[in-house]
């Protein structure tokens, strides 16, 4: 079993209380991906590829997700223009994170991984961690943080299998090939591909704007088509992501220190 809020906890303590477990916490949103898909991509995804990694390790065990994320922006995710998309502020979230990691941490816990989903919210986690670590340390309690966003685990192979017309980058797949063909390949009830905007990738120019501009953002709210979107592209990402993690996180947690 890996997730951990499914064990009872005496079963927890026991499997965490020698302090060589590996505890894995995907970090997401609630955002739009489009009228084609659920809001819950970018905490299913990392939750998912998460339990994956889990079933790879020796004794790993995955939290449960910290399902808001930071505010969504124009060039990364369409903006808070949606409703749906429901975001927190910066201070909170590098407040969860450092409170859920230390919390955890006091129950026995020193290897973490933290899995990330939404891409607004890598800094915030940066700091949540260093927070987290520096309390620890005040507490005598020495902790290994790895942090990672699960994209950056998918191979140029794999992005000319999945994009043989070319890719037009990462900053442009809010709601695009990439998420949907993972949620066709873990939840194909979340999305529907009668429902895709076939459009062309947006374009940006090379500054942000504040108060954002809602007309710089695709009425679909992806920022690219899903229309070639396949389960089985999806199959293919999940192992490469699952497969490349699990090897990552094996080789440092098994490095001397």
């Amino acid at each position: 079993m890996a997730k951990l809020a499914d064990l009872d906890w005496l079963t927890y303590e026991s499997r965490v209380g020698e302090g060589d477990a590996v505890i894995l916490l995907p970090i997401g949103a609630i955002e739009q991906h489009g009228p084609h898909m659920s809001m819950n991509p970018d905490v299913l995804i990392p939750e998912a590829i998460s339990v994956g990694v889990a079933r790879l390790l020796a004794n790993a065990l995955v939290a449960h997700p910290i399902a808001y994320g930071y505010k969504s922006q124009v060039k990364s995710g369409g903006g808070n223009f949606f409703p749906g998309t429901t975001c927190i502020n910066g201070k909170t979230l590098i407040d969860t994170i450092k409170d859920v990691v230390v919390a955890y941490a006091r129950h026995g816990n020193r290897k973490f991984v933290l899995v990330n989903g939404h891409y607004e919210n890598s800094m915030f986690i940066v700091e949540g961690i260093d927070l987290a670590l520096e309390h620890l340390r005040h507490e005598g309690i020495e902790a290994q943080v790895v942090v990672l966003s699960y994209w950056d685990f998918v191979t140029q192979d794999t992005i000319e299998t999945v994009f043989p017309d070319g890719f037009t980058g990462w900053d442009v797949e809010h709601g695009g090939v990439l998420e949907t063909s993972l949620m066709l390949h873990l939840h194909p009830e979340l999305v529907n591909m009668d429902k895709v905007m076939d459009h062309a990738p947006a374009t940006f120019p090379p500054y942000d704007v504040f108060p954002s501009d809602p007309s710089w953002v695709p009425a679909s709210g992806t920022l690219s088509s899903a229309r070639n979107a396949t389960a089985e592209f999806g199959e293919l990402l999940m192992a490469v992501c699952v497969e490349g993690i699990a090897a990552a996180v094996r080789e440092h947690f098994s490095a001397p220190r």
